[in-house]
């Protein structure tokens, strides 16, 4: 048995937890990269019809090249559905059924993004109506637009008794139909321009990231006799196998997108931008090379994570932090952020951001997190009070 971690040290005890430190990084860590990104890197235009988003992508060229890493939605439905598995392995020990508990698990999310919707829905039509404002449905669509993602998440995990007993039965063949199915889509939307079949690709390209997630103990060498330390897992572990592992899933994700994006059929862009075609809306294949890329670089760099989240250092505390409040904070956040707008265009007035962006405007962007960061804060707090109070109620009942 192998007591050492990848540096040669002995792993104390905050890497021998029994839940995964690792999993719920990369969890926060990619919803505030998507936070941070709405806050600091959007670019309000208004027309006649309204406002509309756009960033700093369309105003400028080569930076979509920066996308490749800051798109990380690939990475949270890949480390959601190891989380979700895990958990229903703990859940099916104490009996419950599998129905059972991925409507659990839809509920606590599906239940606050749901309210959030209603909320805004009933604030436009309200507002929108009082004060004659045409464009309120649109303002409104910019601030519940990431829900989206929530919507197709839900779906996945909905769909776990299936996929987990397709994941059990087929095993890899079940990431090669689902890749092998992205890019006939993509044939038939490119080249054949048949209707509406891209949206096929939400299925089969954010398929095969939730699916990937399946494997995340195998690509990791966690599921190695040497990666147990007295009957728990040593998060930091990983072998010299599963280190070249990681290096061919980085290299193969980044020569596909290489690859792909050269030949001139796709956007180098891992985001939207307007007036350019998109990976992501729908997704192509390029977004499946993207979950190779990013789960590749992931395992590259996860025992020196691990190592310093187990430090009790700064670096700990703050993703400490970031761990209990990123899933709140990315439901309200463009509620923050149009809270914040809306103070500044009370003073103001309507103000066009259709300018490139100036060197003044990017040294300002880590001031740009403030506002929408304190307009966001009491949402966030009615939000944990709520659950605690939920949660307390639960465990009453439990007892």
């Amino acid at each position: 048995m192998n007591e050492k971690t990848p540096g040669g040290t002995a792993p104390d005890e905050a890497v021998l937890t029994q839940r995964d430190p690792f999993a719920d990084f990369l969890r926060a860590f990619s919803l505030m990269v998507v936070i941070l990104w709405h806050w600091c890197f959007t670019i309000l235009i208004w027309n006649d019809d309204g406002p509309f988003a756009t960033s700093p992508l369309g105003f400028s060229s080569g930076l979509w090249i920066f996308t490749w890493l800051l798109q990380v939605l690939p990475v949270f439905f890949y480390i959601g559905a190891f989380v979700h598995l895990k958990a229903w392995g703990r859940a099916a020990g104490r009996g419950e059924r599998i129905w059972h508990f991925v409507l659990r698990q839809a509920r606590e999310l599906a239940v606050p993004a749901g309210l959030l919707l209603l909320t805004w829905i009933v604030l436009g039509i309200v507002v929108g109506t009082v004060f004659d404002l045409d464009w309120m449905g649109k303002a409104v669509m910019l601030v519940v637009s990431p829900l989206w993602f929530v919507a197709a998440y839900l779906f996945f995990v909905l769909m776990m008794p299936i996929t987990v007993w397709l994941h059990r039965r087929f095993d890899l063949l079940v990431l090669i139909v689902l890749g092998g199915l992205s890019v006939i889509v993509d044939i038939l939307r490119f080249r054949y321009h048949v209707p509406y079949v891209e949206w096929a690709n939400m299925i089969f390209v954010w398929g095969f990231a939730f699916q990937l997630g399946y494997f995340h103990e195998r690509i990791a060498g966690l599921d190695r006799a040497e990666a147990s330390v007295a009957g728990r897992t040593n998060w930091a572990y990983q072998s010299e196998k599963s280190r070249q592992l990681a290096w061919a899933m980085t290299l193969t994700g980044l020569f596909a997108l290489v690859g792909l994006v050269f030949s001139g059929l796709y956007p180098g862009s891992m985001v939207g931008v307007p007036g350019q075609g998109s990976n992501m809306a729908p997704p192509t294949v390029c977004i499946i090379a993207l979950t190779i890329f990013q789960v590749g670089v992931s395992e590259l760099i996860r025992p020196w994570v691990i190592r310093h989240l187990g430090s009790g250092g700064v670096f700990a505390r703050v993703m400490g932090l970031i761990t209990r409040f990123a899933l709140p904070l990315f439901l309200f956040h463009t509620t923050g952020m149009a809270l914040s707008r809306g103070v500044e265009w009370a003073i103001f007035g309507l103000q066009s951001e259709a300018t490139s962006p100036t060197l003044i405007w990017w040294l300002l962007r880590p001031v740009a997190i403030i506002f929408p960061l304190i307009a966001t804060l009491p949402v966030i707090y009615l939000f944990v009070r709520r659950h605690k109070r939920t949660e307390a109620r639960r465990a009453a009942a439990a007892r």
